[in-house]
């Protein structure tokens, strides 16, 4: 199993529940949305896989692993097991789109000679041949947004976590993102996709995991 929850629950403030009694199961190489409306918890339960957060209750197994049992110097091996790609892109202004994609790879320790090949395909791939150069202010927004998700698979992450990434793009830019996230699970990623954007759950015929108010209403796979 990849990635599960058992009967967890979090607490930002003793008195209120961010999430309560969760329990799923990820299968690898599938794509799955995670659904709910503002508020209903995608984001804290995102912030939980990629060990960000910890339950106050129950237990998150991933690749395999209690992560409660992991000691501190095995979790930037984890991490590099993950991809997140985040609404508002979080690239780092200074950098060019290359240097932005490349960064994880140089903070792994990769060589600089296999970086920039490497890089420069994979920013073909998502669209952006010959922008290598370019920074990110001088992006749209859709083209920020595969900036973001070059680097969120630059390691070739087992599991992708995309935390409402077509929120602040136009239409046109949103159905591009999607047949890239269509095509990386295709080659075999994992991808668990969080938005509120039911258009988009209903247009595709993947696993539905649904919150409300910080609990799971929808726990089995259901095609929307």
């Amino acid at each position: 199993m990849l990635l599960s929850f058992e009967h967890v629950s979090l607490r930002y403030d003793p008195h209120v529940a961010v999430l309560s009694d969760i329990n799923l199961a990820l299968v690898s190489g599938m794509f799955y949305f995670l659904t709910g409306a503002s508020g209903a918890g995608k984001s804290s339960l995102m912030r939980l896989i990629y060990q960000v957060e910890k339950p106050n209750v129950g237990r998150v197994v991933l690749f395999d692993r209690d992560t409660s049992t992991l000691l501190p110097h095995e979790f930037p091996a984890l991490r590099r097991r993950l991809g997140i790609v985040y609404q508002d892109f979080r690239l780092i202004q200074h950098l060019t789109a290359l240097e932005n994609v490349a960064l994880p790879l140089c903070v792994a320790g990769a060589h600089t000679s296999d970086v920039r090949d490497h890089v420069s395909e994979l920013l073909a791939w998502v669209g952006l041949g010959g922008r290598e150069n370019a920074f990110p202010c001088e992006l749209s927004g859709g083209e920020q947004q595969r900036v973001a998700i070059a680097r969120a698979i630059v390691n070739k992450p087992k599991l992708l976590l995309a935390d409402e990434p077509t929120g602040n793009v136009d239409e046109m830019s949103s159905k591009k993102l999607m047949h890239l996230f269509l095509e990386l699970n295709k080659m075999g990623t994992t991808v668990l996709f969080a938005t509120h954007q039911q258009d988009l759950v209903q247009k595709y015929a993947k696993p539905v995991l649904r919150l409300k108010k910080g609990r799971l209403v929808t726990s089995l796979a259901e095609v929307a």
